[in-house]
């Protein structure tokens, strides 16, 4: 009587057996981060593929934003794309355009509760066209880093708005070192923020608005700056340059993403660090940066579904903690805020980035606007170390942006 009760005990055991001799869906995750975030992603894809037998993610350090996009852009051709994508969001656009983004409405079954504790303007995100394609993971504000110790021997305080910041960035230019750096990074990112907290955008209905009166206020006090001798404008291929230049006090501030920080903490610092928010106008608001998970057409549905278990597994409020301590990415649920109290008491700097979640703003989702925003960053560019004046440079970015389709 033995035998027939373990034969059906061996049945019962197959379907964990097979799993474990590797027949499991396989889930393939390209992504961009490196350092503490991207060993932290290992260890969450290690953790859900431990706790679960059907499917199996595989991780992949595809490089930073731009290399992924190259990647990801050559992999399509040769349908060897992965499952799941971290775009970031300038890029998610134009996957979501070029129909290379799945569709994720028929998956999700979400609890109401779980929603109502996702804040909106990461959630919001994902959707374009009525429909959902992304899912949050990391979310961020840009800041402004400054030299602590330098703007306490000054008497200075962190400049609260535009007109503050040109007189702190002037009181702080000496002969050994700029007030600001400025970086024109590729998408613009740090630039629309500038023009965001004066109440613009750097579209409008649907078309570039680069010529609007918060843009041009925004580079005419770059330019005043950079005739002061105040201001070091650097490009993103000279980001290194400008972190060092800020590490050896050679420039007092410099704006960034909060994300910025854990790579900034490898530099041995000199003097305190000071993180403080955007400077805004009354009604501004800072531009969302981060990424959206994207899952691929050609994916299974087994694939699809294992992408989306795991996106639930990084949504659970412990792991949305370890996250943010990790990364010091902003916290998209409600919920992982109680838990990460000690970790900004250790240090009230890092709830900036938090608190200006009040103020963010979704960045455009318009399939051009990558595009866009890469001419915009040439314009800033030649404005800031081309000489041209700034509102000859938005006019010509304005009209190349017109002529993409």
């Amino acid at each position: 009587m033995k035998q027939p009760l373990a034969l059906a005990l061996g049945f019962l055991l197959l379907p964990l057996a097979l799993a474990q001799a590797g027949t499991r869906t396989e889930v393939s995750f390209w992504h961009s981060m490196d350092g503490p975030a991207g060993r932290l992603l290992s260890t969450f894809a290690q953790e859900f593929n431990a706790r679960q037998g059907l499917y199996r993610v595989v991780p992949q350090y595809a490089g930073d934003y731009r290399d992924a996009e190259t990647k990801l852009v050559a992999a399509l051709r040769t349908g060897s794309q992965p499952v799941l994508f971290q775009a970031e969001i300038s890029f998610f656009p134009r996957l979501v355009g070029e129909g290379r983004a799945l569709a994720l409405d028929g998956y999700l079954n979400l609890e109401r509760t779980f929603l109502e504790d996702l804040f909106e303007p990461a959630w919001n995100y994902g959707v374009m066209d009525g429909k959902r394609y992304g899912l949050p993971l990391n979310t961020s504000t840009p800041v402004l880093f400054y030299n602590l110790d330098v703007f306490q021997a000054k008497g200075l305080k962190a400049p609260r708005n535009w007109k503050e910041f040109e007189e702190v960035a002037k009181a702080l230019t000496s002969r050994q070192a700029k007030g600001f750096i400025f970086v024109t990074d590729p998408q613009a990112w740090l630039f629309e923020a500038m023009v965001t907290s004066r109440g613009g955008n750097l579209v409008r209905e649907s078309k570039p608005n680069f010529t609007s009166k918060e843009a041009l206020e925004a580079l005419e006090m770059l330019h005043r700056l950079n005739r002061a001798g105040a201001l070091s404008a650097r490009s993103m291929a000279e980001a290194t340059f400008a972190q060092l230049d800020f590490v050896r006090t050679k420039g007092m501030m410099v704006m960034a993403s909060i994300a910025n920080w854990p790579a900034a903490e490898n530099f041995s610092f000199a003097f305190t660090l000071g993180v403080a928010p955007v400077p805004r106008e009354p009604g501004g608001k800072v531009p969302m940066g981060g990424a959206q998970l994207v899952v691929l057409r050609g994916a299974t549905e087994a694939q699809v579904r294992g992408a989306l278990e795991f996106w639930r597994y990084l949504m659970e409020p412990e792991n949305v903690a370890r996250w943010v301590q990790a990364s010091y990415y902003v916290p998209v649920r409600k919920s992982a805020i109680p838990l990460l109290e000690g970790f900004y008491r250790e240090n009230p700097f890092r709830k900036v980035a938090f608190e200006q979640i009040a103020h963010a703003q979704e960045r455009p989702r318009i399939p051009q606007f990558s595009a866009w925003a890469s001419v915009l960053a040439e314009a800033l560019e030649k404005a800031l170390k081309g000489g041209v004046p700034p509102k000859q440079a938005l006019e010509e970015a304005q009209k190349k942006a017109e002529a993409i389709r």
